[in-house]
């Protein structure tokens, strides 16, 4: 079975826009609403979501994701709850590609081959693990793979070329450009230099390529464009229906993720 993200891509780039990728923390506000929290991202024109798994040391996320995952891990959201939500996704969401975003420690506690397993019965296509270097990702990699789970890969504006090219040899969906040195985070001005890293990229790679890392706005996703076919947006979202009463949190993240779409979408 062709993977979805591929499908998905594809339909984007014969739309002639830029995809948009929403994040959402499993467990946030709660259980229930993030569940209802990403059926509204999709439903308001994400192309593809991001399923943050909460961890106690998220080392690559700022301020906004680290107080999401908090609020989950107070609540007993674990790798295994964030396996339900992402099954009872999947039951109503059939086409939507669907990532989970974490840390390999808790993959490892639950058991990398009972969540691969699992996982697969969910229905993920994609896994991106933050803090699983390439050159120790093999073994995990080949157990998604075998699976139809793309593992995707991690690149940085410091990557040297010899990783990126690493990185892209054998990688599957999509690469995803972080687009700056530092954590997660919405940001008022996209990274200078951003075009180029991702130039830098598509020299050892033909996947599609998708920025993430202080995404915010429209115009933003609308600069990303011009050099990438996609755009991650976490932490302004998530900032978003923060900000809101809990009987406001899927209108506000609904008109949020519209906000983003660009032309042709």
């Amino acid at each position: 079975m062709t993977n979805r993200i591929d499908i998905r891509l594809r339909e984007v780039s014969r739309e002639g826009r830029t995809a948009v990728a929403p994040f959402v923390t499993v467990g946030f506000p709660d259980v229930e609403t993030s569940l209802a929290l990403a059926k509204t991202v999709l439903d308001a024109g994400g192309d593809m979501l991001e399923l943050g798994i909460p961890f106690s040391d998220p080392l690559a996320d700022g301020p906004t994701i680290q107080k999401t995952s908090f609020r989950a891990l107070q609540q007993g959201v674990n790798v295994g709850v964030s396996l339900q939500v992402l099954a009872q996704l999947r039951a109503v969401e059939a086409d939507a590609p669907l990532i989970f975003m974490g840390y390999l420690n808790p993959f490892m506690r639950y058991g990398l081959e009972r969540f691969v397993d699992d996982a697969a019965e969910a229905g993920l296509d994609g896994i991106i693990v933050a803090d699983l270097p390439t050159e120790e990702a093999g073994p995990f990699k080949s157990m998604c793979e075998d699976k139809g789970i793309y593992m995707i890969p991690l690149l940085a504006p410091t990557s040297p070329d010899e990783r990126i090219a690493q990185a892209c040899q054998d990688a599957k969906g999509f690469i995803y450009c972080v687009s700056l040195t530092g954590v997660t985070g919405a940001r008022k001005e996209l990274t200078g230099g951003l075009a180029e890293v991702v130039e830098r990229i598509r020299r050892h790679t033909e996947l599609p390529i998708l920025v993430g890392f202080g995404i915010s706005r429209r115009e933003h996703v609308e600069a990303v464009g011009q050099f990438a076919e996609g755009a991650v947006v976490a932490s302004a979202l998530l900032d978003a229906i923060d900000k809101v009463p809990r009987e406001q949190v899927l209108e506000t993240a609904h008109e949020f993720v519209r906000s983003l779409r660009t032309a042709g979408g």
